[in-house]
């Protein structure tokens, strides 16, 4: 049994509990809009929690309501060794990242408006070098950085815990991508799939 003198202090211990998630909040408020300030293009309503990382904001559009977790990393690459790009990296309106996610662009990378991204979701649109012997016999972070293409994911698309969207890839609208898929091709509109690679198990008309 608690002492008196804790049963007394515990009331005030939930108040200060409350006050200091509402200043963390608040803080966290603050530095969302001084990172989305940096960004092309600024949002109505920026929450980056915790963690959350964001580079090469001038090459990020934000356009409506964004909300990333914690531990988050949305980068857009500028450089890599002596290579320089020029990437474009678009959010649409009431995108959701939830913890942990990674979303990258060294050449194009568009999430169109009401997209919701589970926990450790990677969405890139480049990789490091082709699958060559020549390319095979550097360390990896000594590989050029090359793209096959951008990354679209369309409006109202669900991507589950741990998907993988690789480059050259479009989601159509609506549809949803399983847990743990890797999305290495194209997915249809209003369309479910799973697996790694990612197949199509349903269309919906």
């Amino acid at each position: 049994m608690l002492p008196p003198i804790l049963r007394l202090l515990a009331p005030l211990a939930a108040i200060l509990e409350s006050l200091l998630a509402l200043l963390s909040y608040r803080w966290r408020r603050l530095v969302s809009a001084l990172t989305a300030a940096r960004c092309a293009e600024a949002g109505s309503h920026v929450y980056l929690g915790r963690g959350t990382r964001v580079t090469g904001h001038h090459h990020i559009h934000i356009r409506g309501r964004f909300v990333a977790m914690e531990r988050n990393l949305i980068a857009a690459i500028e450089s890599h060794g002596d290579a320089r790009f020029n990437p474009t990296l678009v959010l649409g309106n009431n995108v959701t990242m939830e913890n942990d996610c990674h979303v990258a662009a060294a050449n194009r990378v568009e999430i169109h408006d009401n997209v919701l991204m589970a926990s450790r979701v990677y969405v890139s649109d480049h990789a490091h070098g082709h699958a060559t012997g020549a390319a095979l016999a550097l360390p990896p972070n000594d590989r050029p950085i090359v793209s096959k293409g951008p990354v679209v994911i369309e409006a109202e698309v669900w991507l589950g815990e741990g998907v993988c969207v690789l480059p050259g890839v479009r989601i159509g609208r609506s549809s949803i991508i399983g847990a743990n898929s890797v999305v290495t091709r194209d997915i249809p509109p209003r369309s479910v799939a799973v697996g790694a690679p990612a197949r199509v198990i349903r269309t919906f008309e």
